[in-house]
């Protein structure tokens, strides 16, 4: 099974939508291996966003995903980073697909609901950021002959 990191980003946590973008995620059929809630400082925000650190919006980006803890998430599943990206939606909200995350929750590009590993690097990359390895759990076949073909899982 392929893991992807998500992280909720306060604005979700501010508006009160963690129970209904987590519920997207496992309406689809991906599962839950590791989850907590946590406080980002600036040591693991410049690491995370070191791409663009020389960004003048980089300040303000920080700032926005300190105001509150984030939930950081490994989700599971068979092609499991593109239907992470693909239930997000693009990352600007006002450019994103209706019936995505980002479409139906948002009207930013910062403000932009969850961050989803965009690569199987960039995943193995983020989850070994956000989580000790005994943080994340193997689940076996739990419900993998309700969510995939025999050929599939």
């Amino acid at each position: 099974m392929e893991k992807t990191l998500v992280l909720l980003k306060p604005s979700t946590i501010q508006r009160a939508l963690i129970g209904e973008i987590i519920s997207r995620f496992e309406k689809k059929g991906l599962r839950i291996s590791g989850m907590k809630m946590m406080q980002l400082d600036d040591a693991i925000l410049e690491q995370h966003y070191s791409h663009l650190l020389n960004k003048p919006f980089f300040p303000s980006l920080k700032a926005s995903m300190k105001k509150t803890p984030v939930i950081a998430m490994c989700l599971e599943g068979v092609d499991a980073i593109a239907v992470v990206r693909y239930i997000t939606g693009y990352t600007n909200g006002r450019k994103a697909d209706a019936g995505t995350i980002r479409g139906d929750y948002c009207m930013s590009n910062q403000q932009n609901i969850v961050h989803a590993s965009d690569s199987p690097e960039a995943a193995e990359a983020e989850l070994k950021r956000f989580f000790k390895q005994e943080e994340i759990y193997d689940l076996g076949d739990l419900n993998m002959d309700r969510l995939y073909s025999v050929d599939e899982a």
